[in-house]
């Protein structure tokens, strides 16, 4: 077909195509104008550099206010290394302050990076109990730095002692034994307070 005898929109279609390599080239058209799709593309590059930046952010636990607060807030998260749960069962005065010399050692010696859980039950939950605790001060002197005490509600059942008898430094699982296997299932390390 000769290029002259062509209509005026089958050589307007030729002119699109002129450019086109082979015969599966793909023809990018666009309704929009170089200068709007120019500033289309730019505001999805800002868009897109603006989500990173949020992303890396919280990744980075990073807090837009750190500035703001007193220096001991800004300081960075200790990474939690060590975990123990301590098994309480007897009533002893003597144990009770052996597992409180215990675990300020541990403290002492790991700081913030060990996580503590005291777990009372049986018999021991009487240091618990607010008219027979020998060691509250120490108690309260501990959960200040994340210790945990824990009361066996089982026991308390068995006993009658209801939640406003015991410490208010101490919570409540439902069952102490539980509470000490799924600590070891998990991978906490074990130790039994007592001689």
């Amino acid at each position: 077909m000769d290029h002259k005898n062509r209509s005026p929109r089958s050589k307007e279609k030729a002119k699109r195509y002129k450019k086109r390599e082979g015969p599966s080239a793909p023809v990018v058209r666009s309704n929009l104008k170089p200068s709007k799709m120019c500033r289309k593309i730019v505001s999805f590059i800002i868009v897109l550099f603006a989500v990173s930046l949020s992303a890396t952010a919280q990744a980075n636990d990073v807090s837009l206010n750190t500035y703001n607060q007193p220096a001991e807030a800004r300081k960075p998260e200790v990474m939690v290394n060590h975990h123990v749960v301590i098994e309480v069962t007897s009533p002893d005065s003597l144990v009770w302050k052996g597992v409180m010399n215990n675990v300020k050692h541990l403290k002492d010696r790991w700081g913030d990076s060990i996580q503590i859980e005291v777990v009372a039950h049986g018999p021991g939950i009487n240091m618990l109990v607010i008219a027979r605790a020998t060691e509250e001060k120490k108690m309260t002197a501990l959960k200040k730095t994340g210790l945990v005490f824990l009361a066996c509600e089982n026991t308390m059942r068995t006993k009658n002692i209801s939640k406003q008898l015991i410490v208010p430094e101490a919570g409540f699982v439902p069952s102490g034994v539980v509470e000490i296997v799924s600590k070891q299932e998990e991978g906490w390390s074990y130790l039994k307070g007592g001689f």
